[in-house]
C-alpha cells in the first residue's frame, strides 16, 4: 500500500492537460483507476505506465540506396 493514489486534478497537472482528459481516460477505462465511494484515484504507477505505452521513439534516419546525382 505504499502506492500514491492522485485526483483526476492531480493526473492532469502531472500530464499538463485539462481535467476532461483523464476524466475522458477513466470513462473510456484506458488507464487503470480505483473508485473509492464516489471518488476516482489514479496509481501514480498507473499513469506512468500509460505515459511509457504511449511514447513514441523517433525514427533513425532514412537512408535512401540511391545517392545523388553530381
Amino acid at each position: 500500500m505504499n502506492e500514491r493514489y492522485l485526483s483526476v486534478v492531480q493526473v492532469a497537472e502531472l500530464l499538463g492537460t485539462t481535467v476532461r482528459f483523464p476524466r475522458r481516460l477513466v470513462a473510456e477505462r484506458r488507464i487503470r483507476y480505483v473508485k473509492v465511494g464516489t471518488h476516482v484515484r489514479i496509481a501514480e504507477s498507473a499513469v506512468r505506465e500509460y505515459i511509457a505505452a504511449h511514447t513514441v521513439e523517433p525514427r533513425r534516419p532514412h537512408r535512401s540506396r540511391f545517392r545523388r546525382a553530381a
